[in-house]
């Protein structure tokens, strides 16, 4: 996966706006207003960061301690940082994204 699948699948999604509030590196989705996805544009490989449940991302980042990381610059308890350096699939990638982008909109499935 590289930044233009990720913000194509993104900015697909109903609601997303994308900017940049902290600097020109950095790019931020946010759904109904509210930041679910940020990704430096500086850094390669490429990572981002996404809310998740906080259970889940304590166990997401034992079964993948190299690839998910507590949020780098976030609150640990409820965010990741994810190293896209094809250990994890696109669709683990993209189930991540989603995953966030549900909690942050408060969005039912």
């Amino acid at each position: 996966m590289n930044i233009e699948t990720l913000r194509e699948y993104v900015l697909q999604k109903p609601s997303v706006t994308e900017g940049f509030p902290f600097g020109e590196d950095t790019l931020v989705f946010k759904v109904n207003g509210k930041v679910f996805l940020l990704t430096a544009l500086d850094e390669a490989p490429l990572r981002f960061n996404v809310k998740c449940d906080p259970d889940k991302a304590i166990e997401l980042r034992d079964e993948y301690p190299d690839t998910v990381l507590p949020g780098y610059h976030m609150n640990k308890k409820h965010w990741n940082t994810v190293i896209v350096d094809a250990k994890l699939s696109n669709k683990q990638l993209l189930e991540m994204v989603d995953d966030s982008y549900k909690l942050v909109g408060k969005i039912k499935t």
